[in-house]
């Protein structure tokens, strides 16, 4: 794989290998990310989620485009859990950032779901370290909708960012009270015309929130903002933001304590993914598995009994 980083379409080769479940593709996927592993690591990784009507889309290309224009590349990893259904959204998004996508400097790209949220995460992970081998120094991981997958998402970030409305308090609806607690900044989009006044009402209500939390990290205390993708005010804020922070946790030794917390993590949900995939393709397991169901089902095991029995049958498997 080139790692160039205009070489786009190698990149984008490179990630359709890793998202292969064909057993050849995958043992040749990560010999790659093996090979490449001395390459990566040199990026900010933000993730950002924000509630629906947010202008997600609009502030990620206008803060694409802003940090193209201090001399960065960035790459675009879609996270939607609910592709498989829909279809995804990067088609979506691809019109809405239809400058960022263009940009030689920007790489956008989802990730599809292989039908469940670990598959995502696997997948985002692998893709984060293509990208900054291939060259990409800010990674924007995006979550479509609000759910699971920002947890998911804020456990393979250096940055969590939360997009809010200036409404009147109800923002929140729909999203767990647990999101707040994740965002390293909160960011109150929207915050111009009619809108302005109370979107810095919104950033002063969760600024005094904000301190009132117990903040993840030491050495940063999670701010509120304000900005206006759509008229590009205060974007120049909120990339301060990210450079102040990914120089202090550089500085104190942080940012690299996190990324190998969130290695080890990565590597127990593999074991746990890889044990799963091959006790549901054990010959003996399958084999049974209809039975036991039925009889959970029937009241005549208890689930424990029934998966106690099928765990015996995958470990007498030679």
């Amino acid at each position: 794989m080139s790692t160039a980083p205009t070489d786009r379409a190698a990149l984008a080769r490179a990630i359709t290998l890793i998202e292969s479940t064909r057993a050849d593709h995958q043992r040749e996927a990560q010999t790659l990310l093996a090979s490449l592993l001395p390459k990566t690591g040199n990026s900010i990784r933000i993730g950002i989620t924000g509630v629906p009507g947010v202008g997600k889309s609009t502030f990620i290309e206008s803060f694409g485009l802003y940090v193209i224009s201090k001399g960065h590349k960035v790459a675009v990893l879609a996270v939607d859990p609910s592709s498989t259904k829909t279809g995804g959204s990067i088609l979506g998004d691809k019109t809405r950032m239809s400058q960022l996508s263009q940009h030689e400097s920007a790489f956008i790209r989802p990730s599809p779901t292989g039908g469940s949220l670990g598959g995502v995460a696997r997948r985002t992970r692998e893709a984060m370290l293509l990208c900054e081998a291939a060259g990409y120094d800010v990674i924007i991981v995006e979550t479509v909708g609000v759910g699971q997958s920002e947890i998911e998402v804020a456990d393979m970030a250096d940055m969590f960012l939360l997009l809010l409305l200036p409404g009147s308090g109800d923002e929140l609806q729909g999203i767990k009270k647990g999101i707040v607690e994740l965002a390293d900044m909160i960011v109150v989009n929207k915050a111009d015309g009619d809108l302005a006044l109370q979107a810095k009402r919104v950033r002063a209500d969760y600024s005094a929130a904000l301190r009132m939390l117990h903040p993840s990290s030491f050495n940063w205390q999670p701010k509120a903002v304000t900005c206006s993708a759509l008229e590009q005010k205060g974007i120049d804020t909120v990339w301060n933001e990210v450079a102040e922070f990914a120089r202090i946790m550089r500085d104190n030794g942080e940012l690299e304590q996190r990324r190998a917390e969130q290695s080890i993590s990565w590597m127990w949900k593999e074991i746990r993914e890889m044990l799963l995939s091959r006790f549901r393709e054990n010959p003996k397991v399958s084999a049974q598995m209809e039975a036991m169901q039925q009889a959970v089902l029937s009241g005549s095991m208890t689930p424990t009994q029934a998966s106690t029995a099928l765990l015996d049958l995958f470990g007498t498997e030679a």
